[in-house]
C-alpha cells in the first residue's frame, strides 16, 4: 500500500507552500501532487516553479504527478492546460476531460482524479484505452461499489493494469461552479475577487443555523465540512484492493496524519490505538464508504 499526498486545494502563499514541500521531501508520502486545480488566478507559483518543486521531490526518490485544473472555462485556461500536457515532463491527474483528450492525443499515461465520473468498469475500460494509468474513486461512492467495480475489471481483464487510489483524509472536495463563493461572501464579483481566497488557508466554514458543519468554501469548490478520514477502514481497503491512499493537505498536522497512516501501514506496535483516537475524534466524517449520507461517522 503506498501513500500519497494530494495538490493542495487552498490558495497559500509562495513561502507557505516552499515551506509545506521542504516538509514532504523527508515525508512518508510515496507519490506527490503538484500543482493548481482550483483557479487559475491562484498564480503565487508558476509552472516553473512547481517544475522546480517536482524536481526536489524525485530526487528524493518520490513520484511526481502534476495536476490539471478541475474546471475549463476559458481559452487561456485551455492554452494552460494544452502547455503543461505538452511540457511537464511527469505524469499527468487529468482532473478535466479535455486534459484527457489532450493527454491521450498525445498518447501520454495518466491519473484521472476524482472529479472524473468513473462509476463502472465499462467507463474505467474505456479511459484505461485511452492511456489511463491510475484512478482515484469519486469520493461519493462505497467501498461495495468500488469491490464491484475491480470484480468486473477483473472479469474484463485488465484489473492488472491499473491502480486504484482512495481519497482517504481531509476535506471531501464535492462540487465545482463557475461562481467564486469566496468572491460572493465578500460581496466582490469573480473578475475582482481581490485574491480573497489567501486570506482562507483552510476555506470558509459553512454551519447550519444548528451551528452544524455544513459545507466549506473554497474559491469555486464546495467541501465537505468535516474532515473525512478512513484511516479506521485501513485493512478494508486492503482488503478490496486499494493501491493508493490520498492525503489532501492542509494548513496544520498533515505531517502529523501522513505519520498516523505510515505506521498503519507498517503495522506498528500501537497502531490499532492511533485508529482508535482518530475514529472518536470529532469533526470527522467517512459515511460515504459505508454507503451512509458522507456527513456521518462510523
Amino acid at each position: 500500500m503506498k501513500l500519497s499526498l494530494g495538490p493542495i486545494l487552498y490558495y497559500w502563499p509562495r513561502q507557505q507552500v516552499n515551506d509545506f514541500y521542504q516538509q514532504v521531501l523527508d515525508s512518508p508520502a510515496d507519490i506527490v501532487y503538484l500543482g493548481e486545480t482550483i483557479c487559475p488566478k491562484r498564480q503565487e507559483l508558476r509552472q516553473s516553479d512547481w517544475l522546480e518543486l517536482a524536481a526536489e521531490l524525485l530526487e528524493k526518490g518520490k513520484e511526481v504527478v502534476l495536476s490539471t485544473l478541475a474546471l475549463i472555462e476559458s481559452r487561456a485556461d485551455l492554452a494552460m492546460l494544452r502547455k503543461l500536457c505538452d511540457h511537464s515532463g511527469c505524469l499527468m491527474e487529468a482532473n478535466d476531460m479535455a486534459a484527457v483528450e489532450f493527454l491521450s492525443e498525445r498518447r501520454l499515461p495518466f491519473v484521472a482524479g476524482s472529479a472524473i465520473n468513473i462509476y463502472n468498469a465499462r467507463s474505467l475500460r474505456v479511459l484505461h484505452r485511452a492511456g489511463l494509468k491510475r484512478w482515484v474513486m469519486p469520493v461519493e461512492l462505497s467501498r461495495d461499489t468500488l469491490h464491484g467495480i475491480l470484480e468486473d475489471a477483473r472479469k474484463m481483464g485488465f484489473a492488472d493494469q491499473i491502480e486504484t487510489e482512495i481519497f482517504s483524509h481531509g476535506r471531501l472536495p464535492l462540487a465545482y461552479s463557475a461562481r467564486c463563493f469566496t468572491a460572493r461572501s465578500r460581496n466582490l464579483p469573480k473578475d475582482d475577487c481581490q485574491l480573497s481566497c489567501l486570506d482562507y488557508p483552510d476555506g470558509i466554514p459553512l454551519d447550519t443555523r444548528e451551528n452544524q458543519s455544513l459545507f466549506t468554501l473554497n474559491g469555486i469548490q464546495t467541501q465537505s465540512g468535516d474532515v473525512h478520514n478512513l484511516l479506521p477502514a485501513f485493512h478494508d481497503m486492503t482488503g478490496i484492493g486499494v493501491d493508493i491512499l490520498r492525503i489532501s493537505p492542509a494548513s496544520k498536522g498533515t505531517m502529523e496524519v501522513l505519520t498516523q497512516f505510515d505506521q498503519v501501514r507498517r503495522g506498528e506496535p500501537g497502531s490499532d490505538g492511533i485508529i482508535a483516537r482518530e475514529h472518536s475524534t470529532s469533526g470527522l466524517c467517512n459515511g460515504y464508504w459505508y454507503g451512509q449520507a458522507g456527513m456521518t461517522l462510523r
